[in-house]
């Protein structure tokens, strides 16, 4: 039987939107209060009971709605914020599709309350077929949802329990909280307040407000940093690495003030911090990315959690060199500016934080000339490793000036050296520090001397697609600077015809195949120098002081003096602290001092 085509009935389609939309209770906060946020709201309350399933009412002092406009606004795609193709490629709401409203109202009790600024009278409506009424309201609009899903029950029996809800939704107005700092945000549930956030203009107040938010270990723990080049600026905090989570739970990202997940800058933080997080661990970080909105499309998805950038390469590589020239200026005495403790799930020491003084971004740092001399081998695979690196002479050191880390005072178990600085008591793994220094001066002379590139004797073919060909050659020079050379052998196969000379023996075609997938996701690649490092990371393992080795105290100093200069120096080449510090409250508190 042939079956007729027919129009859906509008609250059917609205209700099929609102499977797009409205996945829980946090959904509906978070488009509620963007469009607060877009009504120029400097205060926003939101009261929810039973974690949002029986009621959520959003309140905020915007510029309120029209009463003409009411039922307009429950209507689906009617919206104030697009008029145009144009004005859908530079969007600056955070909300523009017109969807939101009659979406939530199809699957729950809505009630709209608004008055606009100047007007003498505020107006109620409780769904677009019926009219508004006069209602006591003060300036500004009020969203009240009852019953979510109480007319779609297959959609209810997925919501888990109230305290599981509550969790999502508060923290989406938390994530709301820390994307809008001139905005003051409230939250309660069941009559109780859970946080109050109060405008917050400068860096000081900021900062508090991050605190209030994701605890004063992140500020304790982070550095500060605001850098801008080709159109694009990124500010906000990084965790330091000692700072790392088990899970990717602290990890915050706003585009033009939109908070946003995105493979491509996941990608290119991952990057910046690739040699100096331990093995499974997540960095934390606030960032704020800021460009033209032309730039940049957010209309991929209706939860607008996703956007794709124009130049997302550009974007890419703005991104992971920026955090990564913040890592690499941290040093001692930006760690220990305020004498704050690391707190971490991690059983292993904890590495002192960063004071609430911004770091600048140098746009080409300082060339480290380190005090260790090292020998690179002809090849990999010749049974001889590096020579052992000394440690430098003791540098010269000006009377009164006292440095970061302090002076040495001994050695313990010939594994950790004890120095004295201003605050307390420093302790400092001499192994994994060596091992950065070394491992820093090694790329450093690498990337003086040039990567050096080795002639496979049988060129290797590799069959790829029409694409990927093209990839690899408009990436040719790329690729011959790391020491690999490409040639096209056809319109579909690629030969690999030479390596870099610290690779001998890697596999050639693996290695080309991640390089083309890393081309093709995120327009870029550092898999190459990833190997590469890798290699000299072993290398400077080996070449490292090792456990039970006597060292005099001008050997430590000297060694001390190093850290200071040395780029992440704060992690060894695996991820490991290299030094923590106790300060002299600590240690009085150990030992019951002043009770």
């Amino acid at each position: 039987m042939t079956r007729r085509i027919h129009a859906l009935p509008s609250q059917l389609v609205n209700q099929i939107a609102a499977g797009e939309v409205v996945e829980r209770p946090a959904s509906v906060i978070k488009e509620l209060v963007e469009n607060s946020l877009d009504a120029g709201a400097r205060q926003v309350d939101v009261d929810v009971q039973q974690g949002g399933v029986k009621r959520m009412r959003v309140r905020d002092d915007g510029m309120g709605i029209a009463r003409e406009d009411l039922a307009l606004a429950l209507s689906r795609h009617a919206t104030s914020k697009v008029a145009s193709l144009a004005d859908l490629e530079g969007i600056t709401s955070m909300g523009f599709r017109g969807e939101a409203l009659p979406s939530i109202a199809s699957v729950s009790r809505l009630t709209l309350t608004s008055r606009e600024q100047d007007a003498d009278q505020a107006w109620r409506i409780d769904n677009e077929d019926s009219d508004p009424v006069p209602a006591a309201h003060p300036p500004g609009t009020t969203v009240d949802v009852r019953d979510l899903f109480y007319n779609t029950p297959a959609r209810r029996k997925f919501l888990k329990t109230e305290k599981t809800e509550f969790r999502h939704l508060e923290l989406v107005l938390r994530r709301l909280a820390l994307g809008r700092f001139d905005v003051g945000f409230k939250l309660t549930h069941n009559g109780r307040q859970v946080f109050s956030a109060r405008p917050a203009l400068d860096t000081r107040n900021r900062e508090k407000r991050i605190a209030e938010l994701l605890g004063q270990a992140f500020i304790d723990n982070s550095l500060r940093f605001e850098h801008e080049a080709a159109g694009l600026r990124l500010w906000g905090w990084i965790g330091l690495p000692a700072f790392s989570r088990s899970q990717a739970d602290m990890q915050h990202f706003f585009v033009n003030g939109r908070m946003v997940r995105d493979k491509l800058v996941s990608h290119a933080v991952r990057q910046a911090y690739q040699d100096v997080l331990y093995h499974g661990r997540h960095p934390a970080f606030l960032l704020y990315l800021e460009l033209d909105p032309r730039l940049v499309d957010v209309n991929v998805h209706p939860t607008k959690h996703e956007v794709r950038f124009r130049e997302g390469r550009l974007v890419h590589d703005f991104l992971f060199r920026t955090l990564h020239q913040v890592l690499a200026d941290a040093r001692p005495e930006d760690v220990l500016a305020d004498g704050g403790q690391a707190l971490q799930d991690m059983p292993r020491p904890s590495v002192r934080s960063v004071g609430p003084r911004q770091l600048p971004i140098r746009e080409e740092s300082a060339a480290y000339q380190p005090s260790l001399e090292w020998q690179m081998p002809a090849s990999r695979g010749t049974g001889r490793g590096p020579a052992r690196a000394p440690l430098p002479e003791l540098p010269g050191e000006k009377e009164g000036e006292a440095p970061p880390l302090g002076y040495a005072l001994a050695q313990l178990h010939g594994v950790y050296i004890l120095a004295q600085n201003q605050a307390g008591l420093v302790l400092v793994d001499m192994h994994a520090a060596h091992e950065r220094i070394t491992y820093e001066g090694m790329k450093q002379a690498l990337e003086g001397q040039g990567i050096r590139s080795q002639p496979l004797l049988v060129p290797v073919s590799v069959k790829v697609s029409p694409r990927e060909v093209e990839l690899a050659l408009e990436n040719r020079d790329l690729l011959a600077e790391l020491g690999m050379e490409v040639d096209a052998l056809g319109k579909d196969s690629l030969a690999v015809r030479a390596m870099p000379a610290l690779l001998e023996g890697a596999d050639a075609e693996g290695l080309m195949r991640d390089l083309l997938a890393d081309l093709v996701t995120h327009g870029s690649s550092e898999r190459l120098r990833q190997a590469i490092n890798e290699v000299l990371a072993t290398m400077a393992c080996h070449g490292s002081v090792r456990a039970n080795r006597r060292l005099a105290l001008e050997e430590m100093n000297a060694l001390l003096r190093d850290i200071e200069r040395t780029e992440r120096s704060g992690q060894c080449n695996h991820g490991r602290p290299t030094w923590t510090r106790l300060t002299m409250a600590e240690l009085d508190k150990l030992f019951l001092r002043g009770r």
